[in-house]
């Protein structure tokens, strides 16, 4: 089954809205279902590392502070 056999018709059975629909369509529209969660599960763990990078560079840059004494 590919995603973009499901019909707007069917998103109504799901009680989601036509844009929330196409919008989904156009994310996922091509992919399998199985590919459509991979993609998921990739920005996911993409958001994890931002925000693990995000941590470590704010961690850096205190220590910095502090042992330069501008504290």
């Amino acid at each position: 089954m590919v995603c973009s056999d499901i019909l707007p018709e069917d998103s109504r059975l799901l009680k989601k809205r036509d844009y929330t629909y196409y919008k989904w369509l156009k994310a996922y529209g091509e992919m399998k279902v199985d590919q459509a969660k991979r993609l998921k599960e990739l920005e996911r763990e993409n958001i994890r590392l931002k925000r693990a990078i995000a941590d470590s560079t704010l961690d850096k840059l205190t220590l910095k502070e502090v042992a330069e004494g501008n504290f």
